[in-house]
C-alpha cells in the first residue's frame, strides 16, 4: 500500500506565504516525477509544478518566480514553498507522485488534497 498525505494548506492574507509537503509512505521502492496540481472552484484541475528524481523543475507559467518545488528523496516527501500569494492561488492543492513498489508496479498516485485560502 502506498500513501500520499498533504500538509500545510490554510488560511493566508494576500502577499503571505505557505509551504505545502506531501509525504509518501508505504511499499516505495523509488519514486520518479513528483508534482503540484490545483484546483479552484469552478475551474479545472491545472498542473502547478513538477520536478522528477534528479531534481528538474517546470513550473506553470501562472506561478514563475512565485511557487518553488524541491524535493528531499531520503523522506519521500515533496514541498510547494508559495510566496506574495494573491486570491487567485486559492484552490485545494494535491500531490502527486509516480511511483514504483517493491511488487515492480508502477503507477501515480494522489494525495487526497489541502485547501489553501488567499484572502484579500
Amino acid at each position: 500500500q502506498v500513501q500520499l498525505v498533504e500538509s500545510g494548506g490554510g488560511l493566508v492574507q494576500a502577499g503571505g506565504s505557505l509551504r505545502l509537503s506531501c509525504a509518501a509512505s508505504g511499499s516505495i521502492f523509488s519514486i520518479n516525477a513528483m508534482g503540484w496540481y490545483r484546483q479552484a472552484p469552478g475551474k479545472q484541475r491545472e498542473l502547478v509544478a513538477v520536478i522528477t528524481s534528479g531534481g528538474r523543475t517546470n513550473y506553470a507559467d501562472s506561478v514563475k518566480g512565485q511557487f518553488t518545488i524541491s524535493r528531499d528523496n531520503a523522506k519521500n516527501t515533496v514541498y510547494l514553498q508559495m510566496n506574495s500569494l494573491k486570491p487567485e492561488d486559492t484552490a485545494v492543492y494535491s500531490c502527486n507522485a509516480d511511483i514504483i513498489t517493491y511488487s515492480g508496479a508502477i503507477r501515480r498516485y494522489w494525495g487526497q488534497g489541502t485547501q489553501v485560502t488567499v484572502s484579500s
